[in-house]
């Protein structure tokens, strides 16, 4: 066997420090990301893109594009090309249904999706992975199908188009020409490849060897006859966190040798525990996230508690050293959801130099997040089974280009 070279050893050792993949995210510290860059081989959104996009849709870049919560990206200026040659493509993206409540982690590529539904006027597939849940989660089939309609409600929560939108669930809709394309994924993938990219062992299930092509053939338009017949060529963007990236480096290298265009990604940072800056939240423990079920008072007391904070341990020394910003949870949460962008600078600039307190930050935090989560609480209070049943119906969509 060859020696492993000086470059292996040092990625090996960088794979250690920090396991990022679509069902582990853990690191010694924080998570770099621009070794993750560099390791999946996506690039960096930059501010020449940011602009162009600015320029085609003649609206403000949405804040997660202004902050670099989406940071990074593969092919989204062939997709900008696309769209300004007047060429039509779609989005896709999911979910992974395994609890009752989202936390604001989980609303993050459904906020953005959004946005990018509205600016571009495109249609839009949602996948439910029912079937991923029961393979990694000691769930049943009949629990994991429950938890993608209640799922599927805070989805719909999110305000999108109905004449647009085509949500399914896996178990509901696999079949036809979508499980054609999962065999024509599944036969152009060797079982080394899918260790190699996984991370597969010997003791894991043949179910979830599996899976892969089933979260790879959405991006494909001919996996949706009923939306997308005659229209092959069709592109796809798919907007998701950085984790579910090894599902479409395999997907881009089969997608060609299938007749079908390389999917597009832009890709999202973690959204933070509560406790700090060490990898996503963990549904155990419910202190480390805050919920669209939250109660006002249980998102102050969470806050309040449980936030890290970087500023000082005594008022004097604050006054004098000021906040770490780097490393202060309520500033990174402002990050992610305070609008205004220059009254995050102020707080950034008054807490960092000593001037407000961390009390007060996290009085501001309070309020942000519990007006989101209000707002969010009233939309899903608003969505019957009936709504869930009407995007979930397998239905041409005649106006998801108008």
């Amino acid at each position: 066997m060859a020696a492993t070279t000086e470059v292996e050893k040092k990625n090996l050792e960088e794979e250690a420090e920090q396991v990022v993949n679509p069902w582990e995210v853990s690191s010694k510290g924080k998570i770099d990301y621009d070794k993750l860059i560099d390791r999946f081989g996506c690039q960096k959104l930059d501010d020449a893109l940011i602009s162009r996009l600015e320029r085609l849709t003649s609206r403000t870049p949405h804040v997660f594009l202004r902050r670099r919560v989406f940071f990074a990206h593969r092919d989204f200026a062939e997709i900008l090309d696309a769209y300004e040659r007047g060429d039509k493509f779609y989005l896709y993206t999911g979910r992974g249904p395994s609890s009752e409540s989202l936390h604001l982690g989980h609303l993050i590529p459904f906020m953005f999706t959004k946005y990018l539904q509205d600016v571009f006027k495109v249609p839009l597939v949602i996948q439910l992975t029912d079937d991923e849940k029961f393979f990694w989660k000691n769930l049943t089939v009949e629990e994991c199908r429950r938890l993608a309609r209640e799922n599927a409600k805070d989805i719909i929560a999110c305000g999108f188009d109905i004449s647009k939108t085509f949500i399914f669930s896996d178990f509901n809709y696999v079949g036809g020409s979508f499980y054609k394309n999962m065999c024509e994924v599944a036969s152009r993938v060797t079982y080394n490849q899918a260790v190699g990219i996984f991370g597969f062992a010997g003791e894991d299930h043949i179910g979830k060897v599996s899976f892969p092509p089933v979260q790879a053939v959405p991006s494909f338009p001919s996996s949706f006859p009923h939306l997308f017949s005659g229209k092959e060529n069709l592109r796809c963007l798919i907007p998701c966190a950085i984790d579910q990236d090894p599902y479409f480096r395999m997907t881009r290298d089969v997608a060609p040798r299938m007749g079908f265009n390389k999917p597009a990604l832009i890709e999202s940072l973690f959204f933070p525990a509560l406790q700090g800056e060490t990898g996503k939240m963990s549904a155990s423990d419910p202190n480390s996230a805050i919920y669209v079920t939250d109660s006002a008072k249980d998102i102050k007391n969470k806050v309040n508690k449980h936030a890290f904070s970087g500023g000082q341990d005594s008022v004097e020394k604050h006054r004098q050293l000021g906040a770490n910003l780097e490393v202060d949870i309520p500033i990174k949460y402002l990050t992610f959801f305070l609008e205004d962008d220059a009254e995050l600078e102020h707080i950034k600039k008054e807490y960092g130099e000593g001037r407000m307190l961390t009390g007060e930050v996290k009085q501001r935090l309070i309020q942000v997040l519990t007006e989101i989560v209000e707002r969010h609480r009233r939309a899903r209070a608003s969505v019957t089974e009936e709504m869930v049943d009407a995007f979930m119906a397998v239905r041409p969509l005649p106006h998801m280009f108008d």
